[in-house]
């Protein structure tokens, strides 16, 4: 008999302290009563750069294939990865101006690892009282003032 599909909620927020300047993400995987919290730093990075990253983080900390639905505040990931990455590929990661694409090796790298999942993507209003949404931003933010000091 086949195992069930584990069901993993992912909730991830990038910031910026200053675009580009020092950056830091902020992720929470729920699975059941079981929460784990991810934050991550760097030096020098953007926003959207930030809002990539706190969803691969997530991804890549599954150990097992999942059912995922990752809930974020980033309209650049959702429509990126519902909507246009599909044609920046078959253009050759070329964008509608027929320019490179922003964070092309992020956006490889969310591929590759949500390729591994059966993901659900959904976006929620940023700063709107959102308890996870609010939390990931928390951690973000302590992320760069940590490294600031």
């Amino acid at each position: 008999m086949q195992q069930p599909v584990k069901f993993v909620e992912i909730f991830s927020d990038g910031a910026c302290s200053g675009n580009p300047g020092p950056g830091g993400y902020g992720t929470i995987l729920r699975y059941g009563d079981h929460v784990k919290e991810l934050s991550g730093y760097d030096p020098e990075t953007t926003n959207n750069r930030m809002e990539l990253l706190g969803a691969i983080a997530g991804l890549e900390a599954l150990k097992h294939s999942c059912r995922v639905r990752v809930t974020t505040d980033s309209q650049y990931l959702v429509k990126g990865v519902t909507e246009w990455v599909d044609g920046w590929q078959r253009k050759g990661w070329k964008n509608s101006k027929k320019e490179e694409v922003a964070n092309r090796d992020l956006w490889e790298r969310l591929l590759s690892v949500a390729a591994n999942h059966q993901v659900e993507w959904v976006w929620v209003r940023g700063h709107a009282g959102h308890e996870e949404n609010e939390r990931c931003d928390e951690l973000a933010r302590a992320a760069i003032n940590l490294a600031d000091g």
